[in-house]
């Protein structure tokens, strides 16, 4: 019963004991003299039970049919189902049943329906965490860099590394598969990032290697920054690299690991995927574009970190900054070059050759700026 039935009953308890009058009962009941009489002639004849409501226990004038709940169970049970690690969740399941089957139902009533008939059952727990810092306020202003060694493919294929990229006040995530969190797969992303978003202010990545090292006899006598092949190129590019103590300090991209190792796994089930470059065409035309959607809250500030934010500039001339930006290329000697303008909004190529005069036509730009200055 409810807290308004059960205070009917006090109440039209003591009607009926003669201790409260009938007009005094409407009163703080809320209703009506007439309504009053009503319900405590319910209450002489039935009791309790019957101030319950009447619709209580009944199937809902919003159920979906019978038929449609048995087909839509059927067809997780053949599709979706099977042991802890294998079987869809109801969210997933129900991206799966519009996608794949035509068939479109809300994933709390899926919900429902899976653990009444014992296809889902609450199996996470949830252990204590520590306090969660803030997010940043722009977007760039902070990059959480990551691999992630899983059975992506299962047993179809060996076990992979997933590099994956993920802005700290946003979410927006940029991965790609491969075998090895090597110095050339760590570029090979960040690069990806840069092209698409422009480059962040700084990378919160692991005590790696691969992103730092401690420094060496010459470097502490000296005091020189020690500094990694993938740092020196981050240097040049004027990112900030934060190499976190443990894996709860760089939450965001541990977590967002757990999400891609739940449902990236079984997309690539589906489609039968079982290697790098197949995995890697479908992240980048149809998994990341989704995921981002769903998952990317808005930045407490829709500024962009970067050229402009914190030097006075308006967002105008932030925006001007970044199409006075140079393009970064890849000289002879592999090591990442900056041309033009020495803004951090910049562009990196794939790979490829200088563009005839690029050196003279960024060079002249940012001449022609100084004296404009």
């Amino acid at each position: 019963m409810s807290a308004r039935e059960l205070t009917r009953v006090e109440v039209l308890s003591r009607v009926k004991a003669g201790t409260l009058s009938l007009g005094s009962a409407a009163t703080l009941l809320a209703v009506s003299y007439r309504q009053a009489k009503r319900l405590a002639r319910r209450y002489r004849a039935e009791g309790a039970k019957g101030l319950k409501h009447r619709s209580a226990g009944g199937a809902s004038n919003h159920a979906r049919p019978t038929a449609e709940r048995e087909r839509v169970l059927a067809l997780v049970q053949e599709k979706y189902s099977g042991p802890i690690d294998v079987r869809f969740g109801p969210t997933l399941a129900a991206e799966h049943l519009a996608s794949e089957d035509g068939i479109t139902v809300h994933h709390d009533t899926l919900r429902r329906w899976m653990l009444a008939a014992g296809l889902w059952s609450r199996a996470r727990t949830r252990s204590a965490h520590r306090a969660r810092r803030e997010r940043k306020a722009h977007f760039g202003e902070l990059v959480q860099l990551d691999g992630s060694f899983h059975l992506w493919y299962e047993a179809r294929a060996p076990r992979g590394c997933l590099m994956n990229l993920v802005d700290d006040a946003t979410g927006r995530t940029l991965a790609r598969l491969g075998a090895q969190e090597t110095i050339w797969a760590a570029v090979d992303v960040l690069r990806r990032w840069i092209e698409a978003y422009g480059v962040p202010l700084a990378l919160y990545t692991d005590w790696k290697n691969v992103y730092v090292r401690e420094p060496n006899a010459e470097e502490q006598a000296t005091g020189a920054v020690p500094r990694t092949q993938f740092g020196r190129m981050c240097a040049s590019l004027g990112i900030q690299i934060i190499a976190a103590s443990s894996p709860q300090a760089k939450g965001r991209v541990e977590r967002n690991h757990g999400t891609h190792q739940d449902r990236l796994v079984k997309k690539l089930r589906r489609l039968g995927i079982a290697d790098a470059t197949a995995a890697n065409a479908f992240l980048e035309t149809t998994y990341l574009p989704e995921h981002n959607v769903r998952f990317s809250p808005r930045a407490q500030r829709p500024l962009r970190a970067g050229p402009g934010v914190g030097r006075g500039l308006s967002s105008a001339d932030a925006e001007s900054d970044r199409a006075r930006s140079g393009v970064a290329a890849r000289g002879h000697s592999g090591a990442v070059q900056r041309l033009g303008h020495p803004l951090r909004h910049a562009v990196l190529s794939s790979g490829a050759a200088e563009p005839p005069g690029a050196r003279q036509k960024y060079g002249a730009r940012a001449r022609e700026r100084g004296r404009r200055d």
